[in-house]
Order: C-alpha cells, then structure tokens, then sequence
C-alpha cells in the first residue's frame, strides 16, 4: 500500500506472515545498540518500529551502522527473520521480527538533538516549539494529529450526510466590531485602507442564507487578536455551520447528532442524549454557565435557613436582594485546603467564604461557629451530608453563584470526585440577550449582535433590555464550553432594533455592517447555526487542556511562534510600499474584549 521506489514496506507493517521477505525500508534511527558483536537498529517512520540486525560478517556494512546516531535518516534493506523465542516485543506491531540488513543508506545526517523522540515530556515549552519539527516526531504528538484528522473526516461525513454544503467564506474581509481586536491587513493597490483577518464566518455565512444555500458548514479558520491561554490561540479553527428554516431544536439535534457521530467514529463510544438547561438552572445549580456534569456537589440555596441564625452579614446581603448559597461535602479538609477555598471564592469576586465544620451534631473550626449552633442540623439536612464541611458565600445571586461555582470545581479537581475518560454533554439555553457593562455604564451583547430575542420578549427590548432573553445555546463538555449557536436576526427593523439597545445608530449601523442588512433587504429565511470549537474538542478527547497539544504550529503565550520567528519586523521598502510608518514611541494599549460564538470562549466583561 505505502510502496514506493524508496520503500516496500513502512516501519509499522511487519509481522510473522512476513518471515523470509526482501525489503527495503526507510525512517529515522530512533536507538542504536551494540550487543554480543551485533548492532541492533530501531527504525522509526510514521507508521512505526522495526529493529535492524547488523551482523559483523559483512564488516563495511557493520562498521557503517556503527556510525549511526540518533535521528539519522536512513534507507535499509535486507531480510525478515521471526525473532528467536524469548526475544520478542509484545509492545510493538513488529515486535515478533527484525529485519536482518544487507545494504544501508545513510540519506541525512543529524545534529545531536535537543530531547529525546519519546512520548515522555522531558523538554519545556518554548524548546517545544523552537523545535516544533522535532516534536512533531514524537509519537504522541504525531497520534495527536492523527485524532485530528479523523474528527474533522467524521465531521465532514456527518455534515454530507445531512446535506450540508461546504463553502469557503474569504480571509480578507471588512473590519467589523465583533468583540475582539481583528488582525489588520494592509491594502498595498488601495493606500490607506485594511482588511480584517475574520475573527469568525458569521456574516458569510448568514449571507449565504439569505443567498439560499439551505445548509451550508465549514472547518473554518479563525483569527482574533486577544489575550492568550491553554485553551486559546490567535488562530484556531471551528467547525461553523448554518441552516435555514430551522428552530432552536432543529439545530440543537443535529449539533448533538454531530458530536454523537464523531465520537463514537473516533473514541468507539455512544453516547446518551445531552441534558439540556437553561442558564438559571446551571447558575443555580452548578455556579457556571458551563457546568461539569461528571461529579455531583450541587449549591443549594440555604437563605431561609441562615436567616434563623441571625447572622447579620447575611441576613444584610438578603436585606438587599441577594442570596446566600451553600456547598456540603462529606470530606475532611486541612487549614491549608480552607485557605486555599477561601482564596478561590475572593478570586472569583465574592467577598468572603464562611466555612464551618460538621460533626454530625455541631459546628467547629469557625469564628461564627457559634451562631449557626441552632441552624446546623437544617444546614447538613439541605445539603445531604451527616458530617464534613459547610462553605457559604452571601451576595448578588451572579456573584455568590460564581463563587461556589468555581470553588465547586477546585474541591472536585483536589479530591478526585472526577473520574478520567469521562465525556459529560450538556446544552444550557434562555441565555439573556445583553450583558450591562457596568464601567461603561452601557449594554452589550452576550453572545453577539445578530442574535434574535425570544418572540415574546421583544416587547421589552427599548423599556427593559435585561428581562429580554435570546434564542441562544451553548454546547458544553466536562466544564468547558464547546461552542455557541443562536437563531439570528432575520428582519432588519428588529435588526436596528437590537442595535439601538447597545448604542449604535442606524447610521453607524449601515456604515458596519450595511452589506448584510442590505441582504436581508431583499428577503431573508429565519435561520441559526453554530459554531463548535475543533481544537477544544480534539484536545479533550485526547486528554488536554491546552490545545497546542492538537495543533500543529501553535503559537507561545506571546502569540510568537519561536520556530519561525513570526512576527517579525519587514523591510522598509514593503511598508513604503504600504504607505505605512511604524511608530513605536507609544504604549499599546493593554487587553481587548470578547464575545461569544466562537470556539474560543471569553471570559466575560473582561476589558
């Protein structure tokens, strides 16, 4: 199958039935060893490993194979032998022959190289990537993208089968305010002006709706300029889909659909159906709107409770509209483990944790101990446990909530509640339409402005914008969220509407995106997608959180990539060509912000 005038055979294909054979086979010299006076060869290509046997009674050959080192490229030829008994290696497809040599080419040399080619990490980051072309070869890495390439065939399998049309949209498009800082790209044939690089295909894509392509999907590169993490890079790619005459369920069930399919063609798992939530019951529950469903340890609202045991910084937080909620566990923790709590539920933006312990009869290990003496017995009753430990955050329903939350997943991360392999889906849905920006005293959109409002809160647009809930839903695994979808906007009066609620006139709105309301001018279908983060899902199905570790060229946090040296300065005479002068005297202005639908979800009200 692989044969070619170099090879008859790749380094993964050998086996028993393979005894007696000529071949002739290529690949790198992963390890050489000198034993008995014979001289064993591992050779490495894409597909495998098989050892060499130089033998020392044709001596030129045996002492050019003592020249080999590591990494060496090489073409061998010669003849399978079944290894004698004993001798075997069961950890390999090969591993019941060895290829006895009989000529040797040595096609490349090689530097002693920087780490080792082995699935064991031994080197950092930034030697990763300055040598991105070694690391590659590492077997892991090389199964990484092996899984890629099988989830992005899957997707595309599915996509065909549901007649779904696949369509590029351009890289070179309109700046236009979607969140996040564009990368700009000057225009040499029309002095002074730019293309953006696109942060997403959204516009394209409702565009090609409004064209009549019923179900159009791309594996869609997408570009943002904004801070980095593990999850996050200047580049990524989603999987973007739209359909016209559909409803929220219509595409929640072929989205769900999509990831059934995939998974199961690249892990051999069926999944169940995905529980669905809306954005109440997740905050309420989880303290996120993108819960982890593989552990329990649900907050439970104990307000009416704490009440009774006046306590009157909670019942003050209550006074005011808030809420006090809880979170019990039957574990025993240190003094450092409740710092360490407490550090996360400040960090998360509450004002304090209060945290007691239970010992089935009363509270300790608390400066307020004392005051929840009477209320102890309710406490551990509401929340299920007949000892361990209280942790109750007061506040604004968002800000206790969130707290919890967070402090919900450092106690299930530190305890072990979270079994590995697990793959827990969820939709949460009834998302509100607008976020208040409280710095800038203004509103903005939660997901994104082309986002249509429930029909029955339209009503509250002008009067009330944060009653209104839209046609929104996440699609969420383990904690993390895959993707965000929306029916859109398909009337341009209700369009202008929602325009006019974050502070763009119709002006400034015909100015930015004129070409689409232009489109719908002519007649638009009611229409909704997604758009599903590919690098997020390869990476947790191979067991990442960063997903450098499924990209081929990733960039470090400082969107460089060291391999390359991008970005790097140009020549004089390509930016006069340009029209452009640089000038560095100033500070760039720090941060950026961020909206939903895309893969690569923000942390919101970040500025």
């Amino acid at each position: 199958m692989f044969e070619t005038s170099l090879r008859t055979h790749t380094c993964g294909e050998l086996d028993a039935k393979s005894n007696g054979k000529k071949v002739k086979l290529c690949g790198w010299v992963h390890a050489r060893r000198d034993h008995g006076g014979l001289t064993f060869i591992d050779l490495r290509d894409f597909y495998g490993m098989t050892q060499v046997v130089f033998r020392p009674e044709k001596k030129a050959l045996f002492e050019k194979a003592g020249g080999l080192r590591k990494e060496f490229v090489i073409q061998v030829e010669g003849s399978v032998n079944v290894r004698p008994k004993g001798m075997e290696n069961k950890d390999i497809r090969t591993g019941m022959v060895e290829v006895v040599a009989s000529s040797l080419e040595i096609i490349n040399k090689a530097n002693p190289i920087p780490f080792p080619i082995e699935d064991r990490i031994t080197a950092n980051d930034e030697v990763r990537l300055r040598y991105r072309f070694l690391d590659l070869r590492r077997p892991v890495m090389q199964r990484n993208l092996v899984s890629r390439d099988r989830t992005v065939q899957a997707v595309r399998e599915y996509m065909s089968k549901n007649s779904f049309i696949e369509i590029e949209t351009p890289l070179l498009v309109r700046a236009t305010p979607e969140g996040a800082r564009d990368y700009i790209v000057p225009s040499r044939v029309n002095p002074g002006s730019f293309y953006a690089l696109p942060q997403s295909p959204q516009l394209y894509k409702q565009i090609l709706m409004v064209s009549g392509f019923d179900r159009y999907f791309q594996i869609a590169r997408c570009l943002r300029d904004e801070d980095l993490r593990q999850d996050r890079q200047p580049e990524h790619t989603q999987v973007d889909l739209e359909m016209s005459f559909a409803d929220q369920k219509d595409i929640m069930a072929m989205v769900e659909g999509l990831y059934k399919h995939v998974v199961k063609a690249v892990k051999g798992i069926n999944l169940p159906g995905f529980p669905v939530l809306s954005y109440k019951e997740a905050m309420d529950r989880y303290g996120a709107d993108k819960p982890d469903l593989r552990f329990g340890l649900e907050l439970v609202d104990v307000s009416g409770i704490v009440k009774k045991s006046g306590f009157n910084v909670f019942n003050d937080a209550i006074a005011q509209g808030g809420t006090v909620r809880a979170l019990f566990i039957d574990q025993e923790f240190s003094k450092k483990d409740i710092k360490d709590f407490e550090a996360i539920a400040k960090d998360a933006g509450s004002r304090g944790l209060v945290t007691m312990h239970y010992d089935g009869k009363s509270v300790s290990e608390s400066h307020v101990a004392e005051i929840f003496q009477k209320v102890a017995a309710e406490l551990a009753k509401a929340g299920g446990i007949r000892r361990g430990w209280f942790f109750m955050v007061a506040g604004k329903p968002k800000v206790a909530c969130t707290a919890l939350g967070k402090l919900r997943n450092g106690i299930a991360a530190r305890t072990g509640m979270i079994k590995e392999g697990q793959l827990k889906f969820c939709w949460v849905m009834d998302f509100p339409l607008f976020v208040y920006n409280d710095d800038e005293k203004k509103w903005e959109p939660e997901h994104h402005i082309f986002t249509a409002p429930k029909d029955e809160h339209i009503q509250h647009l002008e009067k009330d914008p944060g009653r209104v809930q839209g046609k929104l839903f996440d699609i969420v695994l383990n904690g993390t969220e895959l993707g965000s979808g929306s029916v859109r906007i398909s009337n341009p009066e209700l369009q202008e509407r929602v325009m006019a609620v974050i502070g763009m006139s119709k002006q400034e709105a015909r100015h930015k995106f004129g070409f689409l309301l232009d489109a719908y001018d002519y007649g638009g279908p009611i229409h909704g997608g997604m758009g599903l983060g590919l690098d997020r899902l390869v990476a947790m199905l191979n067991g990442y959180s960063d997903i450098r570790e499924v990209i081929a060229f990733p960039k470090n946090k400082a969107a460089q990539c060291p391999m390359d040296g991008s970005p790097s300065d140009v020549d004089a005479s390509q930016l006069k060509e340009l029209h452009i002068r640089v000038d560095l005297t100033k500070e760039p202005e720090k941060g950026n912000r961020d909206r939903k639908e895309d893969a690569q979800k923000p942390e919101k009200g970040k500025k």
